[in-house]
C-alpha cells in the first residue's frame, strides 16, 4: 500500500533534521540559512592558513612549511567541492 503524502513529508523532514540540523531549524524560525553544501567558512579559513604557511615557507627557506602549506591548501580546495 503506498504511503500518504503526509508520511513522506514527515520522513523527508526527519532526514533533513538528521543531515543538517541548522538548515532544518531555519525553516521553523523563519530565517533561512544556507544548506551545508554551500557553507564554505571552514574551507576559506583552511585556504588562508595554507597560503600563509606557503608564503612563510618561501620567505623563510623552510621546506617543511612549504610542504605543509601545499598540503593544507590542497585539502582546503577539496572542501569547496560539495559531496555528490
Amino acid at each position: 500500500m503506498p504511503k500518504s503524502d503526509d508520511e513522506r513529508l514527515v520522513d523527508l523532514e526527519a532526514r533533513f533534521e538528521q543531515e543538517d540540523p541548522h538548515f532544518a531549524r531555519s525553516f521553523t524560525s523563519g530565517r533561512p540559512a544556507r544548506p551545508r553544501e554551500f557553507r564554505h567558512a571552514r574551507a576559506w579559513w583552511a585556504l588562508i592558513i595554507g597560503v600563509g604557511l606557503l608564503i612563510a615557507g618561501l620567505v623563510l627557506p623552510d621546506g617543511l612549511m612549504i610542504a605543509a602549506g601545499l598540503v593544507l591548501s590542497g585539502l582546503a580546495v577539496q572542501l569547496f567541492d560539495p559531496p555528490r
